[in-house]
């Protein structure tokens, strides 16, 4: 086993999220209700976010969200969150959610939506993010 500063950092600035559908998140028609997908959607910016900057994030914006198909109870809703842009305080962070049927394999893209997450100090007010990582080129990581 290796130390914690063994494993690798994020370098690409992406985080996935696999979350399970269930009736207490649902509306009556037994999918995801749209306020607890667009939940799931900022937590899973906030994370990427944070682990990219390494300093305490807020959301300062949604952006167009968009909502492509239904996820039904009992499906899996797989969330990807990038970041996309890195300016003196703040990042872009796009995230799609991907549905998937369990038993059959099926998978759709649900939703995409981009926010705008913030980097600040004690008080909340914006600082700059310092010493980030490149982010992965469109070809994606070495193989």
């Amino acid at each position: 086993m290796g130390t914690a500063g063994s494993i690798p950092s994020i370098e690409n600035g992406e985080t996935r999220f696999v979350e399970m559908i269930f009736p207490e998140q649902a509306n009556h028609y037994g999918t995801l209700f749209g306020g607890n997908a667009l939940s799931l959607m900022g937590r899973a910016a906030f994370v990427a976010a944070t682990r990219y900057a390494r300093r305490h994030i807020v959301m300062a914006s949604s952006d167009k969200v968009e909502f492509h198909a239904p996820v039904l109870v009992g499906e899996i809703l797989e969330l990807t969150a990038r970041v996309e842009r890195v300016g003196r305080t703040s990042m872009t962070v796009t995230v799609e959610g991907v549905r998937e049927v369990l038993v059959t394999g099926e998978r759709q893209r649900a939703l995409y939506g981009s926010f705008e997450m913030v980097a600040v100090d004690d008080t909340g007010r914006p600082i700059p993010i310092l010493a980030v990582p490149p982010i992965a080129s469109e070809e994606g990581p070495p193989p």
